[in-house]
């Protein structure tokens, strides 16, 4: 079984998330929108089929990162979430809440060996 298939996100926190998204937009090019920036990108070598990296920044004071205290989350892209939830939970990873399903994908947060929080993402239809 195939466990992450790639990056779905890259977050972390800063002082103004209003602020710091300008900044990249005007000196670096992101094109962005409400929840930082969207890249695109074709699954494979020839392939038509489209998938998406986010990059977002926090407010310093958010609590989505907790239990974690370092200021950076990454979402890792995965395939069968229900089935690998089953198995991290039988290897003993700190599963930190419950599955969630959105319009977009499944969604579950779980921890490293160091404490630090990860989201897991299937996106919906893979």
């Amino acid at each position: 079984m195939k466990k992450v298939t790639g990056i779905g996100g890259v977050f972390f926190k800063c002082k103004d998330p209003k602020k710091i998204t300008e900044w990249y937009q005007k000196h670096l090019g992101l094109t962005t929108n409400p929840y930082g920036a969207t890249f695109e990108w074709y699954e494979g070598s020839g392939s038509t089929k489209k998938a998406q990296t986010q990059w977002t920044p926090f407010a310093e004071t958010t609590k989505y990162f907790e239990p974690s205290t370092k200021d950076f989350m990454i979402n890792y892209r995965v395939e069968n979430l229900v089935e690998l939830v089953e198995l991290l939970k039988k290897e003993g990873v700190t599963i930190v809440d419950t599955l969630e399903t959105y319009d977009y994908g499944k969604f579950i947060h779980i921890l490293d060996a160091e404490g630090n929080k990860i989201e897991l993402w299937e996106p919906i239809g893979e």
